[in-house]
């Protein structure tokens, strides 16, 4: 062997070393910036902010014997602009981030509810009496279940996500023709949603399941949305979704603490995915009372119980 010869090759596998450092190095900052950048683009995207108040809010303190779990109150609304609305979703998302689960339970809107310092009324009317504490107030006094944080949004906005978030469309599997009341016409099979779409099929209710079917295709859309982002497309997506994500939505996080949670859940694919409506079935009847109109009267005990059971 040449006495140059493996000088020479040290020479050519440092030269190959700092080329992929280097690569990786541009690689990373490009990333950096790129990501910054779209960041920037979505909250410039998301400048009008909602009109809603949600009022004051005292979250609950983590159970230090399961400190993984938190639960978060979805509430959504039809912001009309006059700083009063009723919510149209009501949800408690459980995530217990050691086992990798989420647990979503949706509360029919025409409950009647016990609200604290006000007369029984639906429960979405708990919110315009109140605002987000109203609602949580409302729900712990029924279902004895910890709060921890609130997120709130409106219709509009939620549409504006949805096409910042999957410029291609949301994938959903359309269960059968829709347009009654939804400003949409959609037609059955797996369809490719804008923001519009997506929002009408989550609010339909003109068949015989009425508000229970509309409760369910909610659900059924969250889900799509935590499956659709982690598409190679979506993926490039985030940064601009989380831009946006933070302006839209009203919570009582901070925006680190926002961002954290949102990368966690679009970027694990072990993540599993429940959900529950209440009431359950056999649990309850329709009724009419003069000041609240048609209702769902339910039996507390024995939807507390189920409740229970699932977020186990």
């Amino acid at each position: 062997m040449n006495e140059f010869e493996q000088p020479r090759k040290k020479k050519r596998k440092l030269r190959k070393v700092r080329t992929l450092f280097t690569l990786a190095v541009f690689t990373l900052f490009g990333g950096i910036i790129y990501s910054t950048y779209q960041y920037y683009v979505g909250t410039q995207m998301a400048r009008e902010a909602m009109s809603i108040e949600p009022g004051p809010f005292t979250s609950d303190l983590v159970d230090p014997t399961n400190p993984s779990v938190e639960n978060i109150l979805l509430l959504g609304v039809d912001d009309d602009g006059s700083g009063k609305s009723r919510t149209d979703t009501m949800m408690v998302l459980s995530w217990d981030q050691a086992k990798q689960s989420i647990k979503i339970v949706s509360f029919m809107r025409d409950i009647y509810a016990e609200i604290p310092g006000y007369r029984s009324y639906k429960l979405n009317t708990a919110f315009y009496l109140n605002g987000v504490q109203g609602t949580k107030d409302a729900i712990q006094t029924m279902f004895d279940i910890p709060i921890h944080h609130y997120a709130l949004v409106d219709f509009k906005t939620f549409e504006t996500m949805v096409d910042i978030a999957f410029p291609q469309g949301l994938e959903v599997n359309v269960e059968k023709e829709m347009s009654e009341k939804i400003g949409v016409h959609l037609m059955p099979g797996v369809q490719r949603l804008n923001g519009q779409e997506a929002l009408g099929y989550a609010r339909f209710r003109a068949d015989e399941e009425g508000d229970f079917g509309r409760v369910r295709r909610q659900q059924q859309v969250l889900e799509a949305m935590q499956q659709n982002l982690l598409s190679f497309t979506t993926l490039k997506q985030i940064p601009k979704t989380l831009g946006a994500v933070t302006q839209f939505i009203e919570t009582d996080m901070s925006p680190i603490d926002e961002l954290s949670k949102a990368m966690k859940v679009v970027t694990s694919r072990d993540l599993t995915v429940e959900t529950m409506t209440i009431p359950i079935d056999h649990s309850y009847r329709f009724v009419t009372y003069e000041h609240a109109g048609s209702v769902i009267e339910i039996d507390r005990q024995q939807n507390a119980e189920a409740l229970q059971q699932f977020l186990q």
